[in-house]
C-alpha cells in the first residue's frame, strides 16, 4: 500500500505575488493593471485570483514544438475553467534542429533568461509547454531555481515513420541510413525519398530519443501529469492533457504545491530507474544532475550506476528495439512501466506529483495492453538497462554507455585508439581509406565537451569509415567527451569527464596507445603507465582558439563538468521568486 503524501496545502484564499502588481489602488498598480487592460480584459480579473504564466517554447525554427500554440490554448481554457488568469509568454527555445554549434550550448542561458521571466513578472504559477530535446530541462532547471508552483505539458511524439513498408524511427533511421549510404547498401536517391516519410506530423522524436526520454522524466519525477508523456503531438488527448493540466495549475497555486515539495531525492530515484526502464537517453544523465543541483538534492553519477544496474529495460524502443513511441502510448505508455518498477519493488511509492496524489496511486489500475511494447519482466530487453558509469585512469570523474544500445559483443573490449583531435580532424579524416583502422581499433574523439566543441554537441556515436562498413561492420567502440543523440545507438563511450579541453586524460591519448574496456566491472582504462600518463599530462596545453567576449565567453568561463550536469556554476541552487522593487 502506499502511503499519504506528506504535503499540507497552504490556506486560501491569501495574497499572491500577482497582487504586488495588481492589487490595490495605487499609482504603480493602476499602471500595471491599466496596460493589461488595452487586451481587453475586465477589472475582475484583477481582483487576486491566481495568475498562471503559460512558458511556451513554440518557435518556426523549433520544429518539434511547432503545435505548441494550438496546445497553448487548451491550456488557457483549462486555467479559465479553474478560474484563474492565463497569460501567454514566449520564452527562450533551444532548437535541436536548428541551434550551432549545438543546443546544449544555449540549455543554461535559456534557463537563466526563463528563471528571470518568472521571477520579474506578476507570475503565480507556470505551465512548462515543451517539447523539443533542451526545452524540458532548461524550463524545469528555472522552475526549479525560482520554486513556483509548476507543472509540465509536453507536445507529444510525432507519428510512425513509414517508408517502403518499415517502421522509421525519427533520428535512428537517419544514422542507419547515412551509414547505408556510405556502405554502398543504399543510395543518395533513396536516401532523400525516405527524407519525406520520417516526420510526418507535428511532434518530437517518435523514438525513445532524448525529447520522449525527458518527457517520461518530467512524469517519473512527478512534475507532470499520469499519461503525459507518450500521447502523441495529433492525438485529441494531447489537447486534453493541456486543458487538464491548465485546470491542475490553478490549484497547485492555492495550495502552494512548488517544485521542491516534488523534486526530492526519491524523486529523482524514480526518474533514474524509469529511464533504465525505458531505455531512455544518455541525455537524460546530464539533464538530471543540472536540476538536482538547482534543488540542492545529491545526485551524482554513482547514483546513476547504482540505481540503474537492476533495472529491466522492457520498452521495446528504438533505437534499443523496434517499435516506436505510438505504440508505446497504445500499449499504455509511461503508467505501465511506473507499475511494473513498483512491482518489482524499485519504485519509492510514495513520492508525490503535480497531481497532489502519489506516483503509485496514479498507476497501480494501469494495465498493459501489448507485451510485445512493454514487455513482462521475465522476457525484457536488457536485463541490466540503466545507463553504466565507468571509471578508470582515462575518466577520472566517469563517463556513461548505454548498455541496451551497445553490442554484447563490445562489452569488454580492448583495441588501438585511433584519434581524432578535434570533429573537423574527424570529418576530414574519416572516409580516407588510407586511414588505419578496422574493427578492431577504438576510435577516439577529443575536445567535444562542454568547454571543448563548445557546448558538448552530439556527435560521440562517430559514423564509421566506409572501409569498415563495407565489411558489413555495424559498430565499433567509440570514446568521446561528447554526447549522442538519445535516437543513436552503438558501442558509444560518452561525456568522458574531465574533457579533453579542461586537461583530462583524453587529452593526451594518442594514436596506437591501447584502451580497454570493460562494462561489466565498470572499467576504462588507457593501457599507459602513471608516469606516463602523468609526463603527458604535464605537457599539456589548453587550444588556443578561445572566445573572447559574449555568450560564448561566458559559457566558457562558467560551464562546469558533464559529471555534475555541466550547468553554469553561478547558477546551482534555488534562487527563490522574491519580488523586486517597482520599476516606476
Amino acid at each position: 500500500m502506499s502511503s499519504t503524501p506528506s504535503f499540507t496545502p497552504a490556506p486560501w484564499p491569501r495574497k499572491l505575488r500577482s497582487q504586488h502588481w495588481y492589487g490595490g489602488n495605487s499609482r504603480d498598480t493602476i499602471y500595471h493593471r491599466g496596460w493589461m487592460k488595452n487586451q481587453g480584459y475586465p477589472h475582475d480579473l484583477f481582483d487576486g485570483r491566481p495568475v498562471i504564466g503559460i512558458l511556451n517554447t513554440w518557435s518556426d525554427l523549433t520544429p518539434c514544438n511547432g503545435h505548441l500554440r494550438e496546445l497553448a490554448e487548451k491550456v488557457k481554457a483549462g486555467v479559465w475553467e479553474a478560474g484563474g488568469f492565463p497569460v501567454e509568454v514566449p520564452v527562450f527555445s533551444a532548437s535541436e534542429n536548428t541551434f550551432r554549434p549545438t543546443a546544449m550550448m544555449f540549455r543554461n542561458l535559456a534557463a537563466l533568461a526563463i528563471e528571470e521571466t518568472i521571477r520579474g513578472q506578476p507570475i503565480d504559477g507556470a505551465v512548462l509547454l515543451v517539447g523539443c530535446d533542451k526545452t524540458t530541462p532548461s524550463l524545469l532547471m528555472a522552475a526549479a531555481s525560482t520554486d513556483i508552483p509548476s507543472i509540465v505539458v509536453t507536445g507529444g511524439p510525432m507519428l510512425n515513420g513509414w517508408f517502403r513498408g518499415e517502421r522509421i524511427g525519427s533520428g535512428t533511421h537517419l544514422w542507419k541510413f547515412s551509414e547505408a549510404v556510405k556502405a554502398g547498401e543504399m543510395t543518395q536517391a533513396e536516401f532523400l525519398e525516405a527524407e519525406a516519410s520520417m516526420s510526418r506530423s507535428s511532434g518530437t522524436c517518435n523514438t525513445m530519443g532524448t525529447a520522449s526520454t525527458m518527457a517520461s522524466m518530467a512524469e517519473a519525477l512527478g512534475m507532470a501529469l499520469s499519461g503525459n508523456a507518450a500521447i502523441p503531438a495529433v492525438d485529441s488527448r494531447r489537447r486534453t492533457m493541456a486543458q487538464l493540466s491548465g485546470r491542475r495549475i490553478v490549484q497547485m497555486v492555492k495550495d502552494d504545491l512548488k517544485p521542491s515539495d516534488i523534486l526530492t531525492k526519491q524523486a529523482f530515484e524514480n526518474a533514474i530507474r524509469t529511464n533504465g526502464a525505458i531505455g531512455g537517453s544518455t541525455n537524460a544523465v546530464i539533464h538530471l544532475l543540472a536540476l538536482a543541483g538547482r534543488v540542492g538534492v545529491d545526485v551524482t553519477l554513482a547514483d546513476w550506476d547504482r540505481l540503474g544496474r537492476d533495472v529491466k529495460t522492457i520498452v521495446n524502443l528504438m533505437p534499443s528495439g523496434k517499435y516506436l513511441m505510438e505504440e508505446f502510448f497504445h500499449a499504455g505508455g509511461l503508467p505501465v512501466v511506473i507499475k511494473r518498477l513498483g512491482e518489482a519493488g524499485q519504485l519509492h511509492k510514495d513520492a508525490l506529483t503535480v497531481s497532489g496524489a502519489t506516483i503509485w496511486d496514479e498507476v497501480k489500475e494501469v494495465v498493459n495492453w501489448n507485451e510485445e511494447v512493454i514487455l513482462p519482466a521475465d522476457r525484457p530487453l536488457t536485463d541490466q538497462g540503466g545507463i553504466a558509469v565507468l571509471r578508470g585512469n582515462l575518466a577520472p570523474n566517469g563517463a556513461v554507455l548505454k548498455p541496451s544500445a551497445a553490442s554484447p559483443h563490445l562489452m569488454v573490449h580492448r583495441g588501438r585508439a585511433v584519434v581524432f583531435e578535434d570533429i573537423d580532424d574527424y570529418k576530414a579524416r574519416i572516409e580516407d581509406e588510407a586511414l588505419d583502422i578496422d574493427e578492431t581499433c577504438v576510435m577516439v574523439l577529443k575536445n567535444c565537451g562542454p568547454r571543448g566543441y563548445p557546448g558538448m554537441a552530439e556527435v560521440g556515436n562517430m559514423g564509421l569509415p566506409p572501409k569498415v562498413l563495407r565489411k558489413g561492420i555495424t559498430d565499433m567502440v567509440r570514446v568521446s567527451d561528447a554526447r549522442m543523440s538519445g535516437t543513436a545507438y552503438g558501442t558509444v563511450v560518452l561525456h568522458t569527464s574531465p574533457e579533453a579541453a579542461a586537461g583530462g586524460p583524453l587529452a593526451v591519448v594518442r594514436d596506437g596507445d591501447m584502451i580497454a574496456l570493460d562494462v561489466p566491472n565498470r572499467r576504462l582504462h588507457l593501457d599507459i603507465s602513471d608516469a606516463e600518463l602523468a609526463a603527458r599530462l604535464a605537457e599539456w596545453r589548453p587550444l588556443p582558439d578561445q572566445p573572447a567576449s559574449g555568450y560564448a565567453w561566458l559559457h566558457q568561463q562558467h560551464v562546469m563538468g558533464a559529471d555534475t550536469g555541466a550547468d553554469l556554476d553561478f547558477l546551482r541552487g534555488c534562487r527563490g521568486n522574491p519580488v523586486g522593487k517597482d520599476s516606476h
